[in-house]
């Protein structure tokens, strides 16, 4: 699927790999750890394709595209931290081979070091919305940690969060691609929305696979959400049919410090009685279909069909 732009994403990482030295072994050795580990680089390809399909063919992309993914692998190590997560993409996550506090301050490091990337643009415009982006990611998480177990959470609630706390970067990525090209303020906002739609997609796909997936492919347990007290799209919905002994189960399940397999289990069959699962892989085909539809005012050219490709993907995808 990415394989149009196979060499760009090779010489991307080749050079975020090579920044990811430090001073203190410690540092490079846990940020090589998930770094290193594999990981779909969808956020510098939407940043690549974006600047692409707008006429660039320089070369900025490289340390920009970098430094997005650096960020990504910063949240993803904080996120580790807070939800107590054992695995990721089917290693043991950096929180459980070197500690927590190891982990935060190396999480802290790649955020320094990718800003200090973005700053080679020398384009207050970039970082401006890098800030802006990085304001919206910690926000959403923490708005996430004030709604755990928290059965009022409401469809409009969450999906506000996962806006900011997901789609907010791949939305960034997409938009700085549109300014790294110079594109006109209709195209940079119309790749922005097409990186906010996608990343909703993308969260929700990513909800009901903690649901139906296999613990081989998401390289995670199956249940996770459960176990970390994570109250997702498929739950809500579900909380909104089921009756108030099975609602009291989920909330006792939820708020278990550590909930056994039989009951994580119960809330997973809930979820597929009530049809949580269809419904919010419906509301993810929704976001993709609007997605697509903000690339309608683009000519047709290779890289606008790599992004429809990609589109495609995050539904089909089992990890």
């Amino acid at each position: 699927m990415l394989l149009p732009i196979a060499g760009e994403l090779k010489e991307v990482e080749e050079d975020f790999e090579r920044r990811l030295g430090s001073r203190v072994p410690l540092v490079t050795e846990i940020a090589k750890h998930l770094v290193l580990s594999g990981g779909k680089r969808i956020r510098p390809a939407l940043m690549i394709l974006s600047a692409r399909l707008c006429g660039y063919r320089g070369k900025g992309y490289i340390p920009l595209a970098g430094a997005i993914e650096l960020i990504h692998t910063a949240t993803l190590l904080h996120d580790d931290v807070v939800d107590n997560a054992e695995m990721r993409r089917g290693n043991p996550t950096a929180n459980i081979l070197w500690g927590n506090v190891a982990s935060v301050l190396v999480g802290d490091f790649l955020l320094s070091r990718a800003f200090s990337m973005m700053v080679e643009a020398k384009d207050l415009r970039v970082l401006e919305v890098m800030a802006e982006t990085t304001t919206l990611l910690a926000e959403g998480e923490t708005f996430e940690l004030t709604k755990t177990a928290d059965l009022s959470l409401s469809e409009e609630e969450y999906l506000e969060m996962v806006a900011q706390k997901t789609a907010s970067l791949m939305s960034a990525s997409a938009r700085i691609g549109a300014i790294l090209a110079k594109a006109s303020k209709e195209q940079e906002e119309a790749l922005a929305t097409f990186g906010l739609k996608l990343g909703i997609a993308f969260q929700l796909v990513d909800d009901c696979l903690d649901y139906i997936g296999k613990e081989e492919a998401l390289g995670k347990k199956v249940g996770s959400d459960i176990k970390e007290g994570k109250v997702t799209l498929p739950l809500i919905w579900t909380l909104g049919r089921c009756s108030s002994e099975e609602k009291g189960f989920i909330r006792d399940t939820l708020l278990e410090v550590d909930p056994d397999l039989e009951r994580i289990r119960g809330v997973v069959d809930l979820v597929h009685q009530y049809g949580g699962i269809s419904y919010t892989f419906k509301r993810a085909q929704e976001f993709v279909a609007e997605a697509k539809l903000c690339l309608s005012s683009f000519p047709d050219r290779p890289e606008k069909s790599t992004l429809m490709e990609l589109a495609d993907y995050l539904l089909s995808r089992d990890s």
